[in-house]
């Protein structure tokens, strides 16, 4: 497995949790090493910031083609004019190629790489920071926070592959890289001792520099691993500290729930979220570009962007909202046309030139194709959805409705009409699919209720039935492709590339 061995060197790249000193000075690589550089608090800060970094590629390249596009909440916009475009549309299809438990899909291959430099830099860290003396609030904020870092990466390899080689000491050897396959109960305990070791080292929110995961942060990672594995009243109690910690709340606007190019970042709602910055730093991002229909105009994009430069985008869209999560939002939902918007395409090939976008992530800014936004991984609106299920799955549905209704409310809609056990389960799945739309959880949603079969295998023939409700344009050939909706696995199979590298895979 390709662990990346130059660590250190890698820890010079600028990392971006917040501003002014925390914008890492970058250090020729020659003069990197473990023995010369980790030996102050600045080069363990240094060192953590540079841990963030593959959150930023994860983000911004590829947890929403693996996720959210890996579902039914949103698909491609066919552009027959643009051909190169088979490994997208393999994760929207479930089509994505396998042989012998290994896959050529690139996209599968560079998310198990970033996910795998965040454990290579955490674990650089964590073998060394109890070696050096230094302020011990400081020091366990940094541990707190590479323990974490490496529970989420493994928490992602869990749930994307089921199985991965669970390294928690540096590489130093490429035979030391190849390591056998760890199982899900492996890897959850592992990233359970991690999340349990993390909790007491991290400040709260309100201590914390904005932009570094926190206690509240780690609460909720770990509350979600604990309801991954149906551990209800461990994941209540988590879930429970949030609520009663008073470090965050609903906004009671869902408009401004979203961060803005250069605003609203961090905000009450906020528990954790992926730091984007404007500018030629090359710490911005351009997820909302890549979730444009296309071919779209400058003038079409202008509206949306508000950049004083836009330019014409062709190709073929991706992440566009699918007929089924419109239909999904009940009459007067609010957060319908905040989470989806409208753009008409002059040179579609489809004769309703309307297409759906994602709005919720859509903020003005100013340069095209670069813009600062930040992605939240959980709020607190989650927390509450996630107490609510919790609570419902240990008979205590009562109690349930009511964080269920707290989010309905801020949605401007009744409380919910649900009673029992079963329709209380239901009513909260479905709202965690518009409340949470196109932040990358419908995915693991249905495969952690093992609805892959259900859900995923209905949509599939509803695309094979009707493409041009589906954004496939009236030409001929324009269809469904022949392996579409032909692998509904619960996970990946693991990346080609690196089985090259292990004997393991």
């Amino acid at each position: 497995m390709k662990l990346y061995r130059k660590y250190i060197s890698l820890i010079a790249l600028a990392g971006l949790m917040g501003c002014g000193p925390d914008f890492l000075e970058v250090f020729p690589e020659t003069q990197l090493s473990s023995a010369t550089f980790f030996k102050t608090q600045s080069d363990f800060e240094q060192a953590v910031n540079a841990a963030y970094v593959p959150l930023r590629t994860i983000t911004n390249d590829r947890s929403w083609l693996l996720g959210e596009m890996h579902s039914d909440n949103t698909y491609y916009a066919r552009n027959i004019l643009f051909g190169a475009t088979e490994q997208q549309e393999d994760l929207a299809d479930f089509a994505v190629p396998e042989a012998n438990g290994v896959t050529s899909n690139t996209h599968v291959l560079n998310q198990y790489r970033q996910d795998y430099l965040i454990i290579a830099r955490a674990n650089q860290i964590l073998a060394l920071i109890d070696e050096v003396d230094f302020d011990a609030a400081a020091k366990a904020n940094v541990k707190g926070q590479a323990l974490y870092l490496r529970a989420y990466a493994y928490f992602e390899l869990a749930r994307y592959f089921g199985k991965a080689p669970l390294h928690l000491t540096p590489v130093a050897s490429r035979e030391e890289a190849a390591l056998e396959l760890s199982g899900e109960d492996e890897l959850y305990a592992q990233i359970i001792s991690d999340l349990d070791a993390a909790i007491p080292l991290l400040p709260e929110k309100s201590k914390q520099q904005a932009g570094r995961v926190t206690a509240g942060a780690a609460r909720m990672l770990l509350a979600n691993v604990h309801i991954n594995r149906k551990s209800w009243s461990t994941a209540e109690t988590l879930l429970r500290a949030i609520v009663n910690s008073g470090e965050y709340s609903l906004i009671p606007d869902y408009a401004n729930v979203f961060p803005g190019n250069s605003s609203n970042k961090n905000n009450s709602e906020s528990i954790f979220e992926v730091q984007f910055l404007e500018g030629a730093a090359g710490l911005n991002g351009n997820f909302i570009y890549s979730f444009m229909p296309r071919p779209i105009s400058a003038a079409e994009l202008k509206p949306i962007t508000g950049t004083s430069n836009p330019q014409n985008i062709d190709g073929e869209g991706n992440n566009i909202p699918t007929p089924d999560i419109i239909a999904a939002f009940e009459e007067g939902d609010l957060r319908k046309d905040v989470s989806i918007g409208y753009v008409e395409l002059a040179g579609s090939f489809r004769a309703d030139k309307v297409y759906p976008y994602i709005l919720k992530h859509a903020k003005t800014h100013s340069q095209h194709n670069n813009h600062g936004t930040n992605w939240i991984i959980y709020r607190y609106a989650e927390t509450l959805l996630f107490l609510a299920e919790v609570l419902n799955e240990q008979g205590k549905t009562g109690e349930a409705v009511g964080y269920l209704n707290q989010v309905r409310a801020r949605a401007g809609l009744a409380p919910t009409t649900a009673s029992g056990q079963a329709d209380v389960r239901e009513a909260i799945f479905k709202e965690r699919r518009v409340e949470l739309a196109f932040e990358n959880k419908r995915w693991f949603d249905i495969q952690r209720t093992d609805r892959i079969q259900e859900i995923i295998g209905a949509y599939g023939q509803r695309i094979i039935a009707n493409p041009l409700d589906y954004y496939y344009p009236p030409v001929a050939g324009a269809v469904p492709r022949s392996n579409a909706f032909t692998n509904l696995s619960k996970f990946y199979a693991m990346p080609a590339a690196e089985a090259d590298l292990s004997p393991y895979f």
